[in-house]
Formats: structure tokens, sequence, C-alpha cells
């Protein structure tokens, strides 16, 4: 039964504490568990406020983040009035919630299970949501209380008991004694004492989920041992390689193996202004973020991932009407909705599910697509499939089609511009899809390729460039800065100590960084009201680009002090407010985490802080692919910062 969730689910002594922000929790305070299938944010109070299962996209089933009252969660702690705190188990995604109060100390461990092989194909069982609370001191008695809101807190739960387990529509709650179900609030209780060294088990799984669990303690070392297993293949070594596996560990939960895809974040609508409505659908692929994801997890030591979303890719994209986003799946939706009867994270309002940016020109994305299969190519992971003919055709298609407008990086709705970053990264596409045209030998028209990329560069060297700015401008019809030109020396475009690149750096340290964080632009043609924080990835564009202009100690400096903005637990959100010192938008956000590893990787090639040691199979693949015997060094340093075609 369809019912408007209001009054549905409010009653006050079934919730757990409340977040100290009228009710809601600092983004910051969250913790992050999932399995590569869907995700679930979990506050330092043991209780889980974002679940939508069980896949990334799907609607949710908790969703107290965005409305305490309406919203739905599930909370586990002591009975009594506690104190907790929390961390991942070191090289994991499991969080650990302990609890401490008057009647000793309990833990709770939360988690998505890693059991089975069959998870990663289509059709897969999505796993099960497991927490198991641990007796350390003292007997404590500890409640739990599960208020199910489905489909965004649109549909009045159906709960059906019997004994320890509870069906809630179609998902599954099991617990370590029989639940007690509130008729009024439409929710599930039950209370334990739990002494020292005794575990007790809760669970949650949906219909689709067929796969047996032999044991709960077999499920945490599974997915213990899947977990650090795959944070161990790091190559970077140095002061920055915890920040780094747990990046790569953050990115790696947010990729989707059925379908190859990757999520941009885990979340929707939390808010890039507090109670503005800058509030946007994340849980969609953009092929910008899941490209630059892909980069980065191949330059941290993590090949795995290419191939499924090469595939994905493949698949997905049509030459000549590339969309910027996509659903993770083909039936996923983008159609964009509000939902009205929610209050939003803060009083943020509206909040959206779907994204209309998805119907949006932004040329940039052939950049992404060509550097992203540049990178992968380089590294022996990837052959342009059928002798590279969408590639070609996506090659020809930037020659006729370069010179239009589109909405930019920042998808900005209020009319379009020819952005300069849009420009360079067309440069970018034509650039690396020469060079691998040529060295595989594959059919193309190179000649038109190389004039038009020569085209690009001369005329966003003469109109993107201000002399009023004394730097590259946002676009070539405003006379704004942005930073997502400190791109344009990442990417080869500009030598990173040309005089014009070294006056970018200096107008955007002096009008776009405050407290050492870096704003997108001061100026946009938006059409939004609302002002935004600092971006945490331009942050991260800022400190690449000091350390390619020989800047490096004072990109340390920046990248340090970026460093102590993340959560207690390591993650980043989208934007950073540098006057509230907190942490805002989506979270956690794969755009700012893979800003990690691609500035400790630059670092590690060209600034001597840390060393990067990729795999003989990379140096041997790269080798292969240019009949060389360069060092490793020098190979490493081309991936991460190649020479342009000539």
């Amino acid at each position: 039964m369809r019912t408007e969730a209001s009054g549905v689910g409010s009653c006050e002594w079934t919730k757990g504490p409340k977040g100290p922000l009228d009710g809601y929790w600092p983004i910051e305070d969250y913790g992050l568990i999932g399995n590569r299938h869907a995700a679930a944010l979990v506050n330092r109070a043991g209780s889980i406020d974002w679940l939508c299962w069980p896949r990334f996209d799907s609607p949710s089933i908790f969703a107290a983040i965005l409305d305490p009252d309406k919203g739905g969660d599930w909370a586990i702690h002591p009975t009594s009035e506690f104190k907790s705190d929390h961390r991942y188990l070191k090289d994991t995604n499991i969080l650990e919630t302990v609890f401490t109060c008057a009647q000793g100390k309990v833990a709770l461990l939360d988690f998505m299970d890693m059991t089975w092989a069959e998870q990663d194909v289509e059709g897969g069982p999505p796993g099960k949501l497991v927490r198991i609370v641990r007796g350390l001191e003292g007997n404590v008695e500890v409640t739990t209380v599960c208020r199910p809101r489905p489909n965004y807190a649109r549909d009045t739960p159906s709960i059906n008991l019997n004994g320890s387990e509870a069906s809630i529509g179609r998902f599954v709650i099991t617990g370590p004694q029989g639940w007690l179900k509130d008729e009024g609030c439409l929710s599930l209780s039950q209370s334990f004492m739990v002494r020292p060294g005794e575990q007790f088990y809760l669970t949650l799984s949906t219909d689709e989920d067929k796969s047996p669990l032999a044991s709960i303690s077999a499920a945490l070392q599974s997915t213990l041992n899947y977990w650090r297993g795959w944070a161990d293949k790091c190559t970077l070594h140095g002061p920055y390689r915890d920040m780094v596996v747990r990046s790569a560990l953050v990115l790696q939960l947010m990729t989707y193996p059925p379908s190859g895809a990757i999520v941009a974040a885990p979340t929707t609508s939390l808010p890039e202004t507090i109670g503005g409505e800058r509030n946007w659908d994340y849980r969609y692929t953009w092929l910008r973020d899941g490209s630059y994801t892909m980069l980065s997890l191949v330059m941290a030591g993590y090949p795995d991932f290419v191939e499924l979303y090469a595939k994905w890719i493949f698949n997905t994209v049509e030459p000549g009407d590339v969309q910027i986003l996509y659903p993770i799946v083909p039936e996923g939706q983008t159609k964009e909705e509000e939902l009205s009867h929610l209050r939003g994270y803060r009083d943020s309002r509206p909040v959206r599910i779907g994204n209309e940016a998805a119907n949006q020109v932004q040329l940039d994305v052939y950049g992404e697509l060509f550097g992203g299969a540049y990178y992968a190519w380089r590294s022996g992971l990837f052959t342009p499939p059928r002798g590279g003919k969408r590639m070609r055709e996506s090659l020809d298609w930037i020659c006729d089609n370069w010179r239009m407008p589109e909405s930019g990086i920042w998808e900005v709705r209020g009319g379009l511009r020819n952005f300069v970053y849009g420009k360079a990264m067309l440069w970018l596409a034509l650039d690396r899809g020469i060079q691998m045209f040529e060295e595989l030998n594959l059919e193309g028209d190179t000649k038109r390729w190389r004039e038009t990329k020569a085209a690009i560069r001369e005329e966003v060297m003469t109109k993107g460039w201000s002399t009023k700015l004394n730097a590259f401008k946002q676009s070539y019809e405003d006379e704004y800065l942005d930073a997502s030109n400190l791109m344009l020396s990442i990417i080869g475009f500009i030598d990173g100590k040309d005089p014009r690149m070294l006056s970018t750096i200096d107008a955007t340290m002096e009008h776009l960084v405050h407290d050492g964080m870096c704003y997108r632009y001061n100026e946009a043609p938006e059409g939004l009201s609302g002002k935004e924080a600092t971006f945490i990835l331009c942050t991260f564009w800022l400190v690449s680009a000091l350390v390619l202009a020989g800047r490096t100690e004072e990109a340390r400096k920046m990248y340090d002090n970026l460093m102590s903005k993340a959560s207690p637990l390591g993650l980043f959100a989208e934007e950073y407010d540098a006057e509230t010192n907190e942490q805002i938008g989506n979270f956690p956000q794969a755009f700012s985490h893979l800003g990690v590893i691609h500035a400790a990787v630059n670092f590690a090639a060209f600034g001597g802080v840390g060393k990067v040691e990729l795999g003989d199979w990379v140096a041997e693949n790269i080798a292969r692919a240019r009949e060389t015997s360069k060092p490793k060094e020098e190979l490493i340093s081309e991936m991460a910062h190649p020479s342009p075609a000539r």
C-alpha cells in the first residue's frame, strides 16, 4: 500500500540517540560499508541511516540521513546512556563501533559480506548486511530498533514476525531472539544481555539473495580476507600510503561488478549548500568519474577493474551520442524527481532522485574516455575492440563538432559556453587516440585528427587566455577563473612550468583558495541560487599542478592540510566548508578519493615523495607496447604524465 509518509514511524521513544544538529549527524560522523552491490552509512552511535538495497540505485529502506523522523533507520546500542566511537578494521571496509557505558563496554561490527564469487556476475546474489555485537567488559544490555521505510519512505512497511526472523516486504531481518513489533510506529525491536566474550548476530537480506550463509564467523573471515588481500596489492609506498589504501578501498566498494559500472557516490541529495537547493543524485556512473577512477586504481596497483569497466563502456556508450552519466544497469532510470515528503539533510530541499544532467552536452567526457583507454592500453590491460571502430567514430565526431558550446564539467544550468577545460579535453582525446592508432597500426584519419588537435590548441591558447586575469579563463565568453584549468598541465596540454601555467596557478591561489582549500570558481553561469563550498578534488588538482610546476614543498603543505580535513575514518565528501569546517555534499565521493591517489602518485613520480613500484606485469606490458627497455621509474612517470603525440 502506498502512503504519503507523514506521521508514519515518528514515535520518539523507538529511536536511537538524536544527532547533534537538530536531529541530524555531521556527514563526517558516518562510516561506509558495502560489498560492490550496495552501500550503507552508519553513524558513530551505531545507526544505519542510509541504505539502498539490493543495488546502489535501488529505492532506500533507511533514509534517516535525509529525514530523521520519516526516513527510517536501524540502530544498535546499549540500552543505557553511552559514549561511542568507531574505526575501520585495518585495510578493510568493516566498521567497528565501540560503546562505553556505566555497565561496561561492547563492540559492534558492521559489514556486507563478500562471500560468494557469484556475487560478481550478472544476476548474482547481492549478499547480506551483517551486524555482530561483541561483549568486551561487564554485562551490558543492548537494544536494537529497526524502523524500515521502503521506497524512500513512500511505502508503508508490511511486517510479519517469524520468531527470530521478520519479513519486511521483500527484506528479511534476523536477530538473536524473537522480534517485537510496534504496530503504531511500524518498528521492530529486541533487547539482549551481552557478557564478555559473547557474540550476537543480526542480518538483513533480500528475497534476491538465495545464497546460504554457512556461518556469520565464516562470512566475517572471508570478507576480512577479501578486503585485506585486495588492499595489500597497493604499489605506492611512502608517507601517504595509508590514505591511498583507504581511498582505493572506498573506490573498490563503489564499483558494481555485475555490469562493470561505478557510482560517483552511494548517496543522493546530501547538499552542497546547507539549506539550499544544490542537492543531486550521484548514484550513477559519470564517464568522467568512472574513467578517472579506473586510472587511479591502475596507478595505485589495482588493475582488476579495467576489463569490467571497459566492457561496460563498450556495451553502454554509443559514439556520437555520448551522455555524461548512465544508470549502472540498462534498466535504471535517470528521470529527475523530487521527494517533497522528506525534509532533506538539515532541511536542504528538495530531495532528488534521478539526474537530468544526463541530457547535458559536456565535451570533456571524450577526453576522460580516451585518457582512461590510453592508460589501460599502456598497462597492457586493454586493446581497442573491433579494430578501434567505435574509437575511430568518436574521434571523427570530435573533428566535426569540437566548436559547439556545452554545459561544462560543472554541469551548469545557466546556458551553454565554450569552456576551456572541455576544449582541452577534446585535444586530449585526439592526442591519445592518435598515439594508440598509430602504434597499433589501426585504420583511421590520423592526419585530420592531428590537424584538428592543432587547431584546438591554437584556439585555446588565444581565446582561452585572459590578459585581465593573467590566467586561462573559464570559457571564451566569460572572464572568470576556473580550477578545472589546473588540469591543463596534468594532461600535458601545456608544460607545468610554462609561464602561463605558473600565472594560472598563482591566480588560482590568490582568488580561489581559502585556508588551503580550493573553490571550483568564483563566478559561473550556474542557473542556481546559493553559495557552494570548496571543492575537494580541485584542491588535489592544485596539489598536482604545483608538483608539476616544481613547487613540491607548497604542494606537500597543501596536501597535508587537505588530509587533515578528512573524516575521522579517512573519508571525503564532495566539498568542504572552510568557514564552518565541515564536509558537505554526497558522501563519500569517488572524485575526492581518486584525487588522493592521483596526487600521491604525482608526488612519487615527480616530487620525490614516496615511491611507486608497479608490478612487473605493468612494466613488461608497457615496454612491450613501446618496444623499449626503459627502466620502471621512467615508465611510471610516463603513465602519470604522458608526453603528447607529435
